[in-house]
């Protein structure tokens, strides 16, 4: 039910039940001329893959078959053996995954919430892998070389490309586990793998990285990029879900003078405060609305992050936010919600949403060689691949369990 205005206190739901992986649907805008078109030139000296001159494993690992994570119908996801992908155009290339992470997207396809998805593919938009096969057009990358799989698929080409919105390319965008088979499986082929892969650097921890393959670029895309944070700014998170934290942990690189917190499970309350909240709230106190108020002395907050989508988080953030601020709405909306335009309409405030495009992944990267971004927490439970059914089990009881980000491992 959603908050009364006039009700003392507010309850933003049941927020530790409700993934924040709404980066889970993918994209949001070009910010900061992030995006980057300039593809690196090729050396004369770089050997040109040849699609038909394969290597001898990469011609037996196509006659092969792998164990992969297939969505059977609502529900169900079980552990099967699937052919393993090969090249199927120049542009392609083929990942032996490390990890795959799942996405609070992965559970709305379970349910049956993505109704173009059918019974039959591989689930997962989210990895860490090593290459195995390339096409003849993937000059970047060679076999055998570490990389993370955005959870955009982009040609570089198109007209939403061009502008940076990768998300609505027209020919990728949310493409793996969405409409072909995903990354949660021993292999997956990569469309478009130029840009849609990442060189992961030797020094990062490859069980951590695979938070940025989508987590981290919507917690700064789509939460603190779209919230406009600014140095000396107040802003405040409603959910400590994977794309809360990830916003948190972000929100810190642009200096606000405040963050805080918002959730009702205690224990990801707990962490926000060790990865830097500033102060946090349990949304199911008494006196919840009134230590908000105090924290922003009385003004509101300059930025608020919506990172849930349900109207009982997205209600209380339209009373949150200070006059002259900003509202990000990161989480997926399965339902309407009410807009109080009679309340907002004199505040001078902005509603900003979108999904995630991923073209900050290669500065994330950087930011994490670098000792400025610390990932290792999010990702907190790791299950082997023959566990996989045991994984999302967990991670749709995450409270419980006290998970945030779950992975299966390869």
């Amino acid at each position: 039910m959603s908050p009364r205005a006039d009700r003392p206190g507010f309850d933003v739901g049941s927020l530790s039940e409700v993934f924040a992986d709404t980066s889970e649907v993918g994209p949001r805008t070009l910010y900061n001329g992030e995006y980057d078109m300039n593809t690196p030139s090729i050396p004369p000296s770089t050997p040109q893959f040849n699609i038909n001159n394969i290597s001898k494993r990469q011609l037996t690992h196509r006659n092969m078959s792998m164990k992969a994570l297939v969505y059977t119908g609502p529900g169900t996801v079980e552990l099967l053996d699937r052919p393993k992908p090969t090249v199927q155009i120049p542009t392609d290339a083929v990942v032996r995954l490390l990890h795959a992470s799942i996405c609070g997207t992965d559970l709305h396809i379970i349910k049956g919430d993505v109704p173009n998805i059918q019974p039959g593919l591989v689930l997962g938009h989210e990895g860490v892998g090593i290459v195995e096969a390339l096409g003849s057009a993937v000059h970047t990358f060679a076999v055998g070389e570490r990389v993370l799989i955005s959870c955009m698929t982009s040609c570089g080409a198109c007209q939403f490309c061009r502008r940076g919105l990768c998300a609505h390319c027209t020919n990728g965008g949310w493409t793996l586990g969405n409409q072909i088979d995903g990354t949660q499986a021993e292999y997956v082929r990569v469309p478009h793998a130029t840009l849609s892969l990442h060189p992961l650097p030797e020094s990062i921890d490859s069980r951590a990285a695979v938070a940025v393959s989508d987590a981290f670029p919507t917690g700064l895309e789509c939460g603190v990029l779209s919230a406009n944070v600014q140095p000396g700014a107040t802003v405040v998170i409603v959910g400590a879900g994977p794309v809360g934290m990830a916003a948190l942990l972000t929100a810190q690189l642009y200096t606000p003078a405040l963050i805080v917190v918002v959730d009702l499970d205690d224990t990801r309350l707990a962490t926000a405060g060790r990865l830097g909240a500033h102060a946090t709230v349990n949304s199911g106190s008494e006196d919840a609305e009134r230590r908000l108020m105090e924290l922003s002395e009385g003004h509101g907050f300059d930025s608020v992050i919506e990172a849930v989508g349900i109207p009982a988080t997205f209600a209380p953030c339209q009373k949150l936010v200070g006059i002259g601020g900003r509202i990000a709405n990161v989480g997926v909306h399965g339902t309407k919600v009410d807009l109080h335009l009679e309340t907002l309409w004199e505040r001078n405030i902005s509603i900003h949403m979108s999904l995630v495009n991923a073209t900050t992944t290669s500065r994330l990267l950087r930011l994490v060689e670098s000792g400025r971004l610390n990932i290792s927490s999010l990702v907190t439970h790791h299950f082997p691949c023959s566990q996989a059914t045991q994984a999302y089990d967990t991670f749709q009881a995450a409270s419980r369990h006290r998970a945030l980000k779950v992975a299966i491992d390869f």
